[in-house]
C-alpha cells in the first residue's frame, strides 16, 4: 500500500461510478492516476492498512514522549527524530510525494498544503509534531474514505440485489445453473420460493407473490402469474415461477437504476460547484497569507525567523479545506442513495438540489393521479323483469366476449357466472349483441339505446347523474327495454389525495393538465381539491402550459407516459411515474418514481430540503472550525497537531452529518 493519506480524494473507484468529487479533488486524483491501482488499498487489505496506521500513531506518540521526557542529548534526540521519521514513513509518504508533485506543477491543493507544513515542521526541528500531524491526517483520511465508501456502497448494494446465478432450462429439458450475465434474452429461467430473481422477464408458468420493494419501493408483495412482468432483484415469496428472460443482465431495470444513480453522482449540485470555486480561490490565498506571516513579522518587527515560520506552517495546516471539499459529495451521494432505497431515482445532484425550490406542480391525470385502467364503479338494475343475479350474469357473459377495454372492465368487475352466447356480434362504436337461451340481448352505449328508442325520461335522468361525474356508461337491454346500467370510470390511485395534501402543505400550487374531456377531468380534480384544470390538451399543449409556468417560477411536472415526455423535459424537475415499466435510459424525466406512488413526489421535495440544510450545516461547520483555529493560531495558542485535530475533527463531523441522510426522510 503506497498511500492512505490522500484517500478521501480517491473514493471514486475507477470505472463504474460517476465521480462525485469536486474538480479540486478530481484534477488532483487524475494527476496521480497511477495511484488508482492502489487507490483502494484500505478496501482490498483493510486489516494491514489499519494496523499500519495504528503503528504510525503509536510511533508518533512515542516520538512526542521522547521529545518531552527524554534528556536533550544527541542519542535521545536522534532516537526521537528516527521515531518521527518512521511514523511519517508508515503513514504519509504518499501525501508527501503527491504534495511535492503538485507543487512542482504549480498546483496548490490539499496535499501540497500538508506536504509543505509537515516538511517545514521537520526542518525547523518540530519533528514530533510533524509525525503526529501526518499520522492523525492519515488516520482521519482513512476513516473518512471508509465513510464515503459507505455512502457509495448504499448504492452499490443495489447491484448485489440480483442473483449472480440463474437456473436455466436446457434444450434437452434439464435445468442447469448458469451465470446470470451469460443468460440470453428468450431463455426460460426458474426461481424457487424465497429466491431472488436474477433477471427481468415475463412469467410463463406458476403463480406467486413477489416482493418488488428493492426495485420499486412498493411495500406490499405483488401477485404474479402468467403474462406478468417480473424484475431482477425482487424476491419470490410464493410458489415456483418460470419466466422468459426479456432483458440481458446489463439492461435489467435494476442495472439501469444503478446506472442512473451513478450518472447522477457525476452531475454536481450547485452547492457543490460553490465549494469547488471556493476551494480553488481559498487554497492559494492561504499560501499567500502563510508566506506573509513567515516573512513580514521578522522583517518588520524583528520576530525570530523560526517562530514566524512555525506560525506560518500552523496556519497552512489549519487552512486545509478537506472538510469543505468532502462535505458536499458525501451529502449529495447519501441523499441520492436514501432516495434510491425508497424507489425514487434522482438523475443528478442538481435535481436533488432544485426540488426544494419548486413552487408549482403540474400533474397529468391518467396513470398519474388515476390508475389509468377503467373499472366498474357502479351498476344499477332498471327493471324488475329479471332477478338481479341473472341480469349481471347476462351482462358479464356478453362483455366477456368483447375485447373493448370498457367491456373488459365490466366483465372483470361483475365476475358473474358465464352463460353460453350464440350469434354474438359487435357493432363498432355502439356495443355488442347476442342470444342467451334463445333471447336477444344487447350491451351498448347510450347513443345506441337512444337510436332504438329504448330510453325513457327516468333512464335519461339516471344516465345524466353518472355522465356528470365523467363516467362511461353501458346499458343492457332486451327487446322489451333497458334492464340495467353499468358505469365504468378510471379510479383514483390510493395515494393521490394524500400526495396532493402533502404538496400543498409544502407550499406548492397544484394543477392538472390532461388530454381528457373537461367533465371527466373535473370529476377527478374535485375530490383531490385541485382547483386548476386544463383539459383536452395535446402533448404540445401540455408542453406550452409547462413552459408558460416555468417562465416565471420553478415548476415540477408529474407524468407517466410517452405523451408527457416533452413537458417532463421542459419542467424544472420532471417526475415520471412507474419507472419500472418505462425505458429508463430514454426517459425525459429527472426523477423516476419506481413504484407509481404519487406520495414519493412530496417525499423527494422533503429530502431535497433536508439535503440542502445538511449541505449548509456542513459548509458552516467546516468554515466555523477553521475560523476559530485561525484566530487561535494568529494569537499563538494553536499548536500544529491541534490544528490537524481540528481539521480532521471537522472532516469527520461533516462526513457523519452527511451520512445521516442515508436514513431517508418519511415524516413531513
Amino acid at each position: 500500500m503506497t498511500d492512505t493519506a490522500h484517500h478521501h480524494h480517491d473514493h471514486g473507484a475507477p470505472g463504474a461510478h460517476g465521480d462525485p468529487r469536486p474538480p479540486a479533488a478530481q484534477t488532483h486524483a487524475q494527476t496521480h492516476a497511477h495511484d488508482h491501482d492502489h487507490g483502494h488499498d484500505h478496501a482490498h487489505a483493510p486489516q494491514a492498512a489499519w494496523w499500519r496506521l495504528a503503528a504510525a500513531l503509536a510511533v508518533a506518540v512515542g516520538a512526542e514522549l521522547l521529545h518531552l521526557l527524554a534528556p536533550s542529548t544527541l542519542p535521545w534526540q536522534a532516537a526521537g527524530m528516527a521515531a518521527a521519521a518512521v511514523a511519517i514513513a508508515l503513514s504519509g509518504l504518499g501525501v508527501l510525494r503527491q504534495g511535492l508533485a503538485a507543487l512542482a506543477r504549480g498546483q496548490l491543493n490539499i496535499d501540497a498544503l500538508m506536504g509543505v507544513a509537515v516538511t517545514g515542521a521537520f526542518v525547523i526541528g518540530q519533528w514530533p509534531e510533524a509525525a503526529m500531524v501526518m499520522a492523525l491526517y492519515a488516520l482521519a483520511e482513512a476513516i473518512e474514505a471508509r465513510s464515503v465508501e459507505r455512502a457509495r456502497h448504499a448504492i452499490a448494494g443495489l447491484l448485489a440485489l440480483s442473483s449472480p446465478r440463474a437456473e436455466v432450462l436446457q434444450p434437452d429439458g434439464r435445468w442447469a445453473l448458469q451465470d446470470a450475465k451469460a443468460v440470453a434474452v428468450g431463455a426460460v429461467v426458474r426461481v424457487k420460493p424465497g429466491e431472488r430473481l436474477p433477471l427481468d422477464g415475463r412469467v410463463r408458468a406458476g403463480r406467486g407473490a413477489v416482493d418488488q420493494s428493492p426495485v420499486t419501493g412498493e411495500s406490499l408483495p405483488v401477485d404474479k402469474g402468467p403474462g406478468d412482468e417480473v424484475f431482477a432483484g425482487s424476491i419470490n415469496q410464493g410458489g415456483a415461477l418460470e419466466f422468459t428472460v426479456t432483458r440481458a443482465a446489463t439492461d435489467t431495470v435494476l442495472a439501469r437504476i444503478i446506472h442512473a444513480v451513478e450518472q447522477a453522482q457525476a452531475q454536481r449540485a450547485p452547492t457543490q460547484r460553490f465549494v469547488d470555486r471556493f476551494a480553488a480561490v481559498y487554497t492559494p490565498a492561504v499560501f499567500v497569507l502563510a508566506l506573509a506571516v513567515a516573512l513580514l513579522p521578522p522583517l518588520l518587527w524583528g520576530w525570530p525567523w523560526l517562530q514566524a515560520v512555525y506560525k506560518a506552517l500552523v496556519l497552512l495546516v489549519i487552512a486545509c479545506p478537506c472538510a469543505l471539499v468532502i462535505s458536499t459529495p458525501v451529502t449529495v451521494v447519501s441523499g441520492l442513495a436514501a432516495a434510491a432505497r425508497r424507489g425514487i431515482l434522482i438523475k443528478g445532484g442538481v435535481y436533488l438540489e432544485q426540488a426544494r425550490r419548486l413552487r408549482v406542480m403540474a400533474l397529468d391525470k391518467t396513470g398519474t393521479l388515476t390508475e389509468g385502467k377503467p373499472r366498474l364503479v357502479a351498476q344499477e338494475g332498471l327493471s324488475t323483469a329479471l332477478p338481479a343475479a341473472r341480469v349481471w350474469a347476462i351482462a358479464g357473459s356478453l362483455a366477456a366476449r368483447s375485447d373493448h377495454p370498457v367491456s373488459q372492465a365490466l366483465a372483470a368487475g361483475l365476475r358473474a357466472e358465464a352463460l353460453a352466447v350464440d350469434d354474438f356480434a359487435a357493432e363498432p362504436g355502439r356495443g355488442v349483441l347476442g342470444l342467451i337461451e334463445g333471447r336477444a340481448y344487447r350491451l351498448g352505449n347510450h347513443r345506441w339505446m337512444h337510436e332504438r328508442g329504448l330510453c325513457s325520461p327516468a333512464i335519461e335522468a339516471a344516465l345524466q347523474a353518472h355522465e356528470a361525474q365523467g363516467r362511461t356508461l353501458s346499458l343492457l337491454a332486451d327487446d322489451g327495454g333497458v334492464l340495467a346500467l353499468f358505469a365504468v370510470a378510471d379510479t383514483l390511485k390510493p395515494g393521490s389525495r394524500a400526495a396532493i395534501e402533502e404538496l400543498r402543505a409544502l407550499g406548492l400550487r397544484c394543477l392538472m393538465l390532461t388530454g381528457d374531456n373537461p367533465t371527466t377531468a373535473r370529476a377527478i380534480a374535485q375530490p383531490l381539491g385541485i382547483g386548476e384544470v386544463q383539459a383536452e390538451l395535446l402533448p404540445q399543449d401540455k408542453l406550452q402550459a409547462v413552459q408558460a409556468l416555468a417562465a416565471t417560477q420553478p415548476v415540477g411536472m408529474v407524468g407517466d407516459g410517452v405523451n408527457d415526455s416533452p413537458s417532463l423535459a421542459a419542467a424544472t424537475v420532471g417526475f415520471s411515474m412507474g419507472g419500472a415499466g418505462t425505458d429508463i435510459a430514454r426517459e425525459a424525466a429527472d426523477v423516476l418514481i419506481m413504484n407509481d406512488d404519487l406520495r414519493r413526489v412530496p417525499e423527494t421535495i422533503r429530502l431535497s430540503k433536508k439535503t440542502h440544510a445538511v449541505l449548509w450545516q456542513n459548509i458552516s461547520l467546516a468554515l466555523g472550525i477553521k475560523a476559530l483555529f485561525f484566530v487561535l493560531a494568529l494569537q499563538g495558542s494553536a499548536t500544529m497537531w491541534m490544528a490537524v485535530f481540528a481539521d480532521m475533527g471537522a472532516s469527520l463531523l461533516v462526513v457523519g452529518n452527511g451520512l445521516r441522510l442515508l436514513r431517508g426522510v418519511t415524516a413531513a
